[in-house]
């Protein structure tokens, strides 16, 4: 329950604060030439990006208890328990580093920024491959959520690669980031009522 509901809490926050930044925008925004993080700049965007940099900060608490919560997955399975951990462990660190680019904008603190960008993609990739990974090990899955997180690791890794200059490829990374958050959230709930379910039958069976 701890992630789906964490899960929804980070998605609708991160478009919440995006959507207010962005119509505080003063200059044409796009994203083919702009950077999410411009929205966050307080030398560009000096009314709006309080509201960018809020919102990753509370987008970043909301996944790590999303994060914590993907414990319930663990099953008597040694090698997707050890998955999921680093997964888990994967995920926090990528919302840490989200939340120092948020105090660390760019403009003000360009450097920072951009080196807590990067460390942000890594475990973000190490996050979707080993969450994939264990998920398909576990049968309550849905197994096209999975692939398409392995997916969404390669078009990261890709980005972080290849294409971090370009701009259009962080958005499309950070966007299937977030449908795959969504995914395992839906996930997590048809795993809750699968366990209520088992648990009444062996409840009746007694």
């Amino acid at each position: 329950m701890v992630s789906l509901v964490a899960g929804v809490t980070a998605a609708a926050v991160y478009l919440v604060f995006t959507t207010v930044a962005f119509f505080k925008y003063p200059a044409g925004y796009s994203p083919l030439t702009n950077w999410l993080s411009d929205l966050g700049n307080p030398l560009v965007n000096q009314s709006g990006a309080i509201f960018y940099n809020l919102g990753c900060i509370l987008t970043s608490f909301s996944l790590i208890a999303f994060y914590l919560g993907l414990r319930a997955w663990n099953k008597r399975d040694k090698k997707l328990n050890i998955l999921m951990t680093i997964a888990q462990i994967s995920g926090i660190l990528s919302s840490v580093f989200l939340i120092i680019t948020a105090l660390f904008p760019l403009g003000s603190h360009t450097p920072i920024h951009v080196f807590s960008g990067k460390m942000h993609v890594i475990f973000i990739g190490f996050f979707l491959t080993f969450s994939a990974t264990a998920l398909l090990r576990h049968p309550a899955s849905i197994k096209w959520f999975a692939y398409f997180g392995f997916f969404s690791a390669l078009v990261n890794f890709i980005y972080g690669a290849f294409l971090y200059s370009v701009f259009i490829a962080e958005w499309i990374a950070i966007a299937m980031f977030i449908i795959y958050v969504l995914m395992i959230s839906y996930n997590s709930r048809l795993l809750i009522s699968k366990e209520i379910i088992e648990a009444g039958n062996e409840t009746a069976a007694q």
